[in-house]
């Protein structure tokens, strides 16, 4: 696979993860608390799509570290809120197993790839 063919199934991927955020916000009760935690998930898992897309477009590769970072942050962001929904009961943690290990695989690969991408820079 080719980086150009990596590029557009990250692209899938991730979108299927903001996607499947979203459909895990829709269900939360409408408690404050799950409301609250709910919509920073919400906030950070759809971020790792939309940014990772910016990284693809990115027209240096200074552009190219700070976008991936920030991708790598919400997507650790997003593993925080998820563990926080399980942890505390407002979803069982079974519920959001699945979401969390994408969530963690995603962090390891954009991360990976912030190293790799900082390596080259001198």
């Amino acid at each position: 696979m080719n980086s150009l063919e990596k590029a557009g199934e990250l692209k899938r991927r991730t979108k299927i993860f903001a996607i499947r955020i979203v459909n895990l916000f829709r269900s939360l009760p409408h408690a404050p608390d799950a409301q609250t935690l709910g919509k920073q998930l919400l906030r950070s898992g759809t971020s790792v799509a939309a940014n990772y897309r910016a990284v693809c477009r990115a027209r240096s590769q200074a552009e190219f570290i700070a976008r991936m970072g920030i991708v790598v942050e919400e997507a650790d962001e997003a593993v925080f809120w998820l563990e926080l929904l399980g942890e505390t009961g407002v979803v069982s943690p079974k519920r959001t197993l699945d979401l969390l290990k994408e969530a963690n695989e995603l962090v390891a690969i954009f991360g990976a790839s912030l190293r790799t991408s900082k390596h080259g820079v001198k």
